[in-house]
């Protein structure tokens, strides 16, 4: 069994019965979660910083969950102890904001972590979902993350990096920090929500111009909702070369059926074969 401390790193879930929705299938599903008290107060920066720490800290502690994103996770990062985290390897999970913990965690301390379902998606998860996430905790005996999920081939090719990504607004948010998510020689996965096409155009504008595409070796566009990944695509290659693969699985995002991603592992894009294999990784607390 996995004890999972449950961390507020972004916004409080607003429904009790949401919280315990997921908690209860945190349990139906093997794990004890050590902390399943309703947290009503958003911590400060400061705080959330000090809970990441404990949880790391904890000895009797196998994985670390967030219980919803949101935003100001990134507002935390200057309070990390990167150091702590390094001697204390653990499972840390969550998406959307959570992507400006995820991948700093990674680059600076080289423990993978993952792109997952948090407490309030796990309120009614669907079969492929729980699959997923379950093949992750238990440190990927499935190898190739595409399995099951539909993919669309953009732009063919072999390509083999580091995986990583996630919320596209909240990576951009890092650019030109001591945060910002370094993509040589990565296979990047971006998605967002609700956002309108010209904001996604402009982010990406931004990370062209910061040169953030140049060192890529593969992109994964996961789900945009209310805006296509043809068009997500169109946008990149009418300002760029893509020279790298380039797909569309919509199991990644803010999507019902989510596929579990590791962040840090070592990969391989196939595009003829519509897979996604891990090759190597380093893995925290697998059994």
């Amino acid at each position: 069994m996995h004890n999972v401390f449950i961390i507020t790193p972004s916004y409080l879930i607003k429904k009790k019965s949401d919280f315990t929705a997921g908690i209860r299938e945190l349990a139906k599903l093997g794990f004890n979660v050590l902390n399943p008290e309703f947290p009503k107060e958003l911590p400060s920066p400061q705080d959330k910083a000090a809970q990441i720490h404990t949880a790391y800290s904890d000895p009797g502690t196998d994985m670390i969950l967030a219980q919803r994103g949101g935003y100001s996770a990134m507002k935390s990062l200057p309070y990390i102890d990167f150091d702590l985290i390094k001697k204390h390897p653990k499972i840390i999970a969550g998406f959307s904001d959570l992507s400006a913990l995820l991948n700093p965690i990674y680059e600076r301390t080289g423990v993978v972590t993952l792109h997952a379902p948090m407490v309030i998606n796990l309120d009614a998860p669907t079969a492929f979902t729980v699959g997923s996430f379950l093949n992750a905790v238990k440190g990927y005996p499935e190898k190739n993350l595409f399995k099951g999920a539909p993919v669309k081939v953009y732009n063919p090719g072999i390509a083999t990096g580091t995986l990583k990504g996630g919320n596209l607004i909240t990576l951009t948010a890092l650019i030109d920090t001591d945060w910002q998510m370094e993509t040589d020689n990565a296979i990047i996965f971006l998605e967002d929500v609700d956002e309108k096409l010209h904001q996604v155009d402009r982010y990406l504008t931004q990370w062209i111009l910061a040169g953030k595409f140049k060192g890529v070796k593969g992109l994964i566009l996961g789900d945009f909702r209310g805006i296509k990944s043809r068009q997500v695509y169109d946008v990149l290659a009418s300002q760029m070369e893509l020279n790298f693969p380039v797909v569309h699985c919509p199991y990644v995002g803010h999507v019902t059926d989510k596929i579990t991603m590791p962040i840090g592992a070592q990969v391989e894009l196939n595009t003829g074969k519509k897979e996604l294999l891990i090759k190597k990784m380093t893995f925290p607390g697998a059994r």
